[in-house]
Formats: C-alpha cells, structure tokens, sequence
C-alpha cells in the first residue's frame, strides 16, 4: 500500500480533554471516516505510526438537528476510533498527520 492510501482511512486526531485524560492509559483517539473498519485501521496505524496496537473501539456518532439563530441546522454524524497502543509505546499528535 502508498502512503497515500494509509493516510485516507485516518481523517484527523480528536484532542479534546476526554481524550487527553485517555492518553495517559496509552489510548489515542481518531476522526475516521464511517466505511473503515478495525482491521483495515490496526494495520494502516500500525505502518504509519511504527507502533503495536493492541484494541481498538469504534464509536459512532449519529447526526443530529439542532436550532442555531433561529434556524434549523443539521450537523453531520462521524466515526471515532479509540486505539489503544501496547505498554509504554505513544503516538506523538503534534507532529502532524
């Protein structure tokens, strides 16, 4: 596989508080697109990255309609993958994807 199809199965990292808190039990979270599945992400994650997993939970989010100003917006549902990486190995989010 290119390094350009490795990359089109991981949309972007999620950094927020929650997964912050998760990186201290080894975990990462991911954005990735709704056709992906485990064992295409264990092995893309694993080529690019250099790093062993050893779980990965897939969490899907439904869309949903919300009123914004007065109007009815509606705002798109997405995947989100939590990977969990062997003991002591960690997936360095600052350099870019």
């Amino acid at each position: 596989m290119h390094k350009t199809h490795l990359y089109d199965k991981i949309l972007s990292p999620i950094v927020t508080e929650k997964s912050t808190t998760l990186s201290e039990q080894n975990k990462v979270v991911f954005k990735v697109p709704n056709s992906s599945n485990k064992l295409i992400l264990k092995k893309n994650i694993e080529k690019i990255f250099k790093v062993n997993v050893t779980k990965i939970n897939i969490i899907k989010k439904q869309s949903k309609n919300k009123f914004t100003r007065g109007r009815k917006v509606k705002i798109k549902g997405y995947k989100k993958a939590i990977i969990t990486l062997k003991k002591g190995q960690s997936i360095d989010l600052t350099t870019g994807i």
